[in-house]
């Protein structure tokens, strides 16, 4: 028996946006959905530049699981280096990114790919489970048992992401296998249905709906029904008998939202403002009449002054004084403000971590003030609690290049990130080491046992004990 998809694909402009951010993919080997952000048609590029880096994945047949991975994790840093060249290319572009969550196939192998807040569901024997983690403010305090998860259901900042596919940052996503089996059933969406649709009316619609089409659809009506503030994405793809199932599998590639416009230049276009003449530089209706008479008005004054000189030279003398006086004043004004503006200047070039409430922030210029005057200012703020950092690193950093300092933020990301995954896994180990999943038994009226996938702690993570 080999395994196959059937597959459903549909994405909703929402109720509140002008515009889809949202981008999707679905094919017979390959699952993905990505949630641009931006604003200004900026996520829109981000999202459909996420898809187009990773759709071609479609087509290359991977099988061996480590082939497949390392696959993900280089379409990942192609788009984030195409995000990379476009903001430098074009500032107002600068802080679009996108979420990104895929699923690669090779019969019952299935490779995970997650970076965001988009997520991942599997339905298997009637039990639903979320098979990607939020990288998200909400989640990590989930994870830190400092919040509860029916209170980050209605968090007011639920959707401030922590990491994301951008440009400005390596590209860090969880990358994980996992073994699907015959009559599982999956669901890719991004956060517009999951921020307005519990689990449970998810669970109720993937358990009740067979129609994969039909799930979807019903899906997308319910975020609508409750408000629809967001772009709504969403894919149920059944794991289906390819030879002989009741359900032929889908052969047929789909792509939604922003991805299926099939133009990103278009898209870069319309995020930097379209390539017009920039408005302000026209030229100016009457100008040539304006100019002369302003020759004229400056030839009037001249004259008044010549006759005033020749009426009042006893006056002459002490006119000419006073200018020069102040003239110097001035000049000697200029130079201290001058030197002033020119030192603060010098200290803009530095950027530092530093704390900003409960959260990191990143500061440009120094850590100093002289007199009531602060010589940095919050350059972005990052959304990493400052519970995050590591005992060794000593906030505020030392100020230097912004390169080096985001290098630092990713560093507690991504060492954060690997201690819950480690604990993740060892709380799998002490509960499910040794155990097998078993359907249940009617016979001897004994329950099904299931055992969710294993966590698995990135090859980039130090091992467990060290450093």
């Amino acid at each position: 028996m080999t395994l196959a998809l059937h597959y459903a694909l549909r994405s909703d402009v929402g109720l509140l946006r002008e515009g889809n951010e949202d981008s999707a993919y679905a094919g017979p080997q390959l699952l993905a959905i990505a949630d641009g952000m931006g604003g200004h048609a900026a996520g829109e590029v981000a999202s459909a530049v996420a898809i187009a880096a990773i759709a071609p994945l479609d087509e290359q047949n991977l099988t061996d699981s480590e082939d497949m991975l390392d696959a993900l994790a280089a379409a990942v840093a192609a788009a984030r280096n195409t995000l990379h060249d476009m903001s430098l290319s074009d500032p107002a572009v600068e802080g679009m990114g996108t979420t990104l969550t895929a699923l690669l196939w090779a019969g019952a192998q299935v490779a995970v790919c997650h970076i965001g807040d988009s997520r991942a569901y599997l339905l298997r024997d009637g039990d639903l489970y979320q098979i990607t983690r939020d990288h998200t403010l909400i989640q990590s305090l989930v994870d830190e048992g400092r919040l509860s998860p029916e209170a980050a259901a209605n968090h007011p900042q639920r959707s401030l992401i922590m990491r994301a596919l951008q440009g400005s940052t390596d590209a860090d996503p969880d990358l994980a296998m996992h073994e699907a089996l015959l009559g599982d059933r999956y669901l890719l969406c991004s956060d517009g249905l999951t921020d307005v649709v519990g689990d449970e009316a998810v669970h109720e619609v993937l358990t009740t709906i067979p129609d994969a089409d039909l799930a979807v659809k019903q899906l997308i009506d319910l975020a609508l029904r409750n408000g629809g503030p967001d772009n709504i994405t969403c894919i149920v793809a059944d794991v289906v008998d390819s030879v002989g199932g009741p359900v032929a599998p889908t052969l047929a590639a789909e792509m939604a939202g922003a991805a299926a416009h099939g133009d990103i230049s278009a898209l870069l276009r319309a995020a930097s403002g379209g390539s017009g003449t920039p408005t302000g530089h026209g030229p100016t209706s009457g100008a040539p009449g304006a100019s002369l008479n302003g020759h004229r008005g400056r030839r009037a004054a001249a004259v008044s002054v010549a006759d005033d000189e020749d009426d009042d030279d006893e006056y002459d003398e002490p006119r000419r004084r006073w200018p020069v006086v102040t003239s110097v004043f001035v000049v000697l004004i200029l130079l201290v403000v001058g030197g002033l503006y020119v030192g603060y200047r010098a200290t803009q070039g530095n950027y530092y971590l530093a704390s900003d409430g409960a959260q990191l922030s990143i500061y440009r210029g120094i850590n100093q003030k002289i007199a009531w005057i602060n010589l940095s200012h919050v350059y972005r703020r990052t959304g990493v609690p400052t519970s995050h950092v590591p005992g060794d690193l000593t906030i505020p950093t030392t100020p230097t290049s912004l390169g080096k300092t985001m290098a630092t933020l990713t560093s507690i990301k991504r060492a954060y990130a690997c201690d819950q995954d480690q604990k993740a896994l060892d709380t799998w180990t002490a509960k499910y080491a040794g155990k097998v999943s078993a359907p249940a038994n009617k016979k001897t009226h004994t329950p099904a046992v299931v055992i969710p996938p294993k966590p698995v702690v990135p090859g980039s993570c130090p091992a467990a004990g060290v450093g």
